[in-house]
């Protein structure tokens, strides 16, 4: 009922919005060079880092306007390749302009010798594409323009990721370059029905959003579900894939992400070969792929380049590492104000006397303290790196000592602090790990209230949330709420390459990953002997 009343409330304040965001209509270009000049000119107005310049093609009377933006093009390939063989290379060829039949023809298919040369009847369309980057040529006497693709602006080169550490596999992250991640992706697989489509979302900031896919292995409706979120999107800019992010998800209020994110390019690869779609978004160095489920968020890309065996080893501690920072404060609280019977006598006498002189409760206790470690972590984040790991590490060290000795808290919540810290960093998801922080406060203060019953309802409340979540239609919980026995082989553990032959079964079309029976097998034993011949 409440998702009802904000869905009503939000169709109902964004409906002005909605009409005033609509899609201009698409503009002709004028056949008359000087109109164009002149309404270029009026776009742009004082900028001074556009160029505008008019001139004559060979030595015909012909008339050319080429419009860019310095700083967003490569200028000695446009000086070479663009105004020398229009201005120069060509005064002898033709030597008329009546012997040339369609000089736009003519100047498209023998001047310019650019490998990506588009042609357009809309002005409007003409004027974006010199904002993203393109050279526009316009020629007079005709009513359409050509679209140049010159971009030759600073970018970032393919580097480490530095959020998602890599051990083993390949050590390379996205980059604010649009097509500089597609061809990351493309890269690894090498195959036909890859496709990426590409549309334009923000009416100010024309930012190009790419989504890709798989073709006969992803699911259309899913396609066609990511297509409508994103086309329903009206907004005046898009500068991150977060942007996308809070505008596509299924559970808006929830804590839980619903959409995972990436900087990974073997990540994106290896969830695409799964049946997921992806989207990109020019100028973010990460990637979304849906739909999403919970499991993921305790699994990284690194699991399928182990051995099995120790790849399951690893997503067990992340397993653990995840409960121990959502429950552990929680528990210490319950314990320490409820439930003493629950520890050896030895113990809680030496919790007890650790305690007396501390002021304050244990639930206030826990959460300063764990404030205070977020206060660390956040400085340590923002601060250069050198700095900042010293603050992080020194400043706890230095804080903790400088607490306990001062009496504002004890020596097993500053052990209890520092655990839950401890675990955040296991999870390698930022996403995921930064949703704990609430819901580890919300789960304190239930402690403190009920003990133990506290915990329980916290936690009956959040799995009944989760059960109760969708990410573009399928479940959050599965493979285990539905249950589907085959896709377990990749969750708790992680199931030798041989033995996985199927995709997840909720969200692909093609469900068959490989051919069965692929489990090596050891040879005969008399094909173990070498065999000597005299």
């Amino acid at each position: 009922m409440f998702k009802k009343l904000i869905d009503k409330a939000r169709n109902i304040f964004s409906k002005d919005d909605k009409d005033s965001n609509k899609t201009q209509e698409r503009i002709p270009i004028s056949s008359d060079i000087d109109k164009v000049h002149k309404k270029v000119k009026e776009l742009f107005g004082k900028s001074d880092d556009v160029t505008i310049r008019e001139f004559v093609i060979g030595n015909s009377s012909v008339k050319a306007l080429i419009v860019m933006i310095d700083g967003m093009i490569d200028k000695k390939i446009i000086n070479r390749d663009v105004l020398q063989p229009l201005m120069v290379q060509s005064r002898g060829v033709p030597p008329g302009e009546d012997e040339i039949s369609d000089m736009y023809d003519w100047v498209n298919e023998r001047v310019l010798t650019f490998q990506s040369v588009k042609e357009s009847d809309d002005f409007k369309g003409s004027i974006d594409a010199v904002l993203s980057g393109d050279t526009v040529l316009f020629i007079d006497g005709y009513d359409q323009s050509l679209i140049i693709s010159a971009r030759g602006w600073d970018e970032r080169g393919v580097q480490r990721p530095t959020t998602e550490k890599v051990i083993r596999g390949p050590k390379e992250s996205f980059t604010e370059t649009l097509r500089t991640n597609t061809s990351l992706i493309r890269r690894k697989i090498k195959n036909t029905n890859l496709k990426f489509e590409s549309m334009v979302i923000g009416s100010v900031s024309r930012t190009q959003v790419s989504i890709g896919y798989i073709e006969g292995i992803v699911n259309p409706k899913i396609v066609k579900e990511v297509k409508t979120r994103l086309k329903d999107i009206e907004v005046d800019a898009i500068l991150d894939t977060g942007y996308i992010q809070e505008y596509i998800e299924d559970a808006p209020l929830s804590p839980l992400p619903t959409i995972h994110r990436t900087e990974r390019p073997d990540g994106v690869a290896g969830k695409l070969l799964e049946g997921k779609v992806t989207i990109l978004v020019d100028g973010s160095p990460s990637a979304l792929t849906v739909p999403t489920i919970f499991v993921e968020y305790l699994s990284i890309s690194e699991d399928y380049y182990q051995r099995a065996s120790f790849s399951t080893f690893t997503r067990w501690l992340r397993i653990v590492a995840f409960f121990t920072t959502l429950l552990l404060p929680a528990f210490y609280v319950a314990i320490v104000s409820f439930h003493q019977e629950m520890l050896p006598t030895q113990l809680i006498i030496s919790i007890a006397a650790e305690r007396e002189g501390v002021p304050f409760p244990s639930v206030v206790e826990a959460i300063l303290m764990g404030l205070l470690f977020e206060i660390l972590r956040e400085a340590g984040t923002r601060m250069p790196r050198p700095i900042g790991q010293a603050v992080s590490i020194v400043g706890a060290l230095i804080l903790g000592e400088a607490a306990v000795t001062a009496g504002l808290t004890s020596t097993p919540m500053v052990i209890v602090a520092a655990l839950t810290g401890v675990g955040v960093f296991v999870i390698p998801s930022a996403d995921l790990a930064f949703t704990l922080i609430p819901l580890r406060f919300l789960l304190t203060i239930l402690s403190a209230i009920l003990g133990m019953f506290g915990i329980l309802l916290g936690l009956l409340m959040i799995t009944i949330h989760m059960a109760s979540l969708r990410s573009f239609g399928i479940p959050y919980l599965s493979p285990l709420a539905p249950g589907t026995y085959r896709d377990l082989k990749d969750v708790l553990v992680r199931a030798p390459w041989w033995a996985m032959n199927t995709r997840p079964n909720l969200y692909t079309e093609n469900q068959i990953r490989q051919e069965v029976n692929q489990k090596p097998q050891d040879p005969e034993d008399d094909e173990k002997e070498l065999k000597h011949s005299d």
